[in-house]
């Protein structure tokens, strides 16, 4: 075999075991996220409680039963304050079908409050804490990025999180079958 030749299976080799591990890499990376949610779709979300914003505990398992859309959210982030309205528009738009969309923030209770007004927000809104943060990673959200949005069937069961933004038809796709 040629010096040539020797190189390039060399650099061949390398480029699979590269690709190799990233592969396994990634699938160990997304499985624990896959099997907390699992572990995580009867009694995590519906187990926990929030303060309202009039500092009244809330308790998810209020709205066991229901299609529910949880949002994590701040009012310092961009893409949070861009889908809330359309979240606004879904949540009038379904509610009587057994919709309930649930903003947790991870902010400032006045500062929430205040945009809260301002949006005309008309689903419950929770301040969260760290918890709320651990509460999201259990959900599926490893990154920790925010908006982080699960949606729970009627069961209670998650069957969508969606990290990032969300329009109102993508948000209606995901509900409506479920309704």
């Amino acid at each position: 075999m040629s010096r040539k030749q020797q190189w390039l299976l060399t650099a061949i080799v390398a480029l699979a075991a590269l690709a190799g591990g990233w592969y396994f890499g990634m699938q160990r990376y997304e499985e624990p996220a896959r099997a907390v949610v699992e572990q995580r779709t009867d009694g995590g979300i519906f187990a926990a409680n929030f303060p309202d914003l009039n500092g009244k505990a809330q308790a998810f398992s209020q709205w066991r039963g229901r299609v529910v859309v949880l949002n994590f959210w701040a009012t310092w982030c961009p893409p949070c304050r861009t889908e809330i309205p359309d979240f606004v528009k879904v949540q009038e738009k379904f509610a009587a079908r057994g919709l309930t969309i649930i903003g947790l923030a991870i902010d400032d209770k006045d500062k929430v409050q205040a945009f809260a007004d301002e949006m005309a927000i008309n689903y419950p809104i929770l301040i969260g804490d760290t918890r709320a943060m651990d509460l999201a990673k259990a959900a599926g959200n490893c990154l920790g990025g925010l908006p982080y949005t699960v949606i729970l069937d009627r069961q209670g069961k998650i069957v969508a999180g969606e990290i990032g933004g969300l329009t109102a038809a993508k948000l209606e796709a995901l509900v409506q079958p479920l309704l």
